[in-house]
């Protein structure tokens, strides 16, 4: 969904930490400022924890499913390189709640920036001011991070920048005592929490992609069901080839290996993972992937079978 606020999370497969230390870090933040700058998107909040972080986005260029597949992936293979390790790096899903501005943003801004205190990475609000990793330091001044719109948060509370950093440090405070907030941690299910009662959920192909819901009054899911289902039209698929290089260079095995008849273990791997993604992504057929791989359907069809029960 282009032009509209999404709360985005992921996380480390099976739990593990997707940042060790502070390079780690720092090199996710500038891919992340690389790929908002891009794709023209709007960075309204962040949080980076040990095996997950949040952000809030307005997307409007390209498409959040664009943006995080490069993210993700990018940083995965940067990781995965640094740390001399391999495979996946995140669970196959990020999250992302389709937000409607009025009145969720700023509850939901907070939420994001409150996540490392709920986490005890800072202890009280005096160190929250100055946690590096969370666009709250950047919106009191402790932090400089170009990519993040803060004058779009903070304008909302003063015209002055003091003032109204002022009375955003209050408005965090207040939200403190809250906690954990179901409405934002994503679901899975597109739906209205403002009273509607029919859960309506989204094709087949884009649940696939992303665990995604709609946060806002009747009219506003239906809004984006619709502008959803537009886009959906218009958006154009990855390649197989385009896929083929990606898994290959995320497995570190050559292409040809995957395509071949090799049946060592990180290949069949990969092979299994290329498939997948083939299928969800490009659209594929398993006829195509067979004549591909040089394999039958029905052999194309457990690999996929079987990644799937693995995942």
């Amino acid at each position: 969904m282009l032009g509209v606020v999404q709360h985005v999370m992921a996380r480390g497969i099976e739990g593990a930490a997707i940042f060790r230390d502070e390079k780690d870090r720092e090199t996710f933040l500038a891919k992340l400022a690389e790929v908002v700058r891009e794709g023209e998107a709007q960075l309204l909040g962040w949080a980076l924890l040990s095996n997950h972080f949040h952000l809030v986005l307005r997307p409007r260029r390209a498409y959040l499913k664009d943006m995080m597949r490069r993210l993700m992936t990018g940083y995965a293979t940067w990781f995965n390189r640094r740390h001399g390790r391999k495979g996946h790096l995140f669970q196959n899903r990020y999250r992302s709640i389709v937000v409607e501005e009025e009145p969720y943003l700023l509850t939901l801004v907070r939420y994001v920036h409150l996540n490392p205190l709920r986490a005890g990475l800072a202890r009280d609000l005096r160190e929250l001011d100055r946690y590096p990793y969370s666009g709250h330091s950047v919106l009191m001044g402790n932090r400089e991070f170009g990519a993040q719109d803060t004058e779009a948060i903070l304008s909302r509370f003063g015209r002055k920048v003091g003032e109204a950093r002022k009375a955003y440090r209050e408005f965090v405070a207040a939200g403190i005592p809250e906690g954990v907030r179901e409405e934002f941690r994503g679901g899975g299910l597109v739906r209205s929490a403002g009273g509607k009662k029919e859960v309506l959920r989204r094709k087949p192909e884009e649940r696939e992609l992303a665990d995604e819901r709609v946060l806002g009054s009747g009219e506003f899911v239906e809004e984006v069901l619709a502008a959803a289902e537009e886009e959906a039209r218009k958006y154009n698929p990855r390649s197989v080839d385009e896929i083929l290089a990606e898994v290959a260079e995320e497995f570190g095995v050559e292409q040809a290996a995957i395509t071949g008849p090799s049946r060592e273990r990180k290949v069949a791997r990969a092979r299994r993972e290329f498939y997948r993604r083939a299928r969800r992504e490009a659209g594929a057929t398993f006829d195509e992937l067979a004549r591909r791989t040089g394999r039958t359907q029905a052999s194309v069809w457990q690999a996929v079978k079987s990644g799937e029960r693995t995942q």
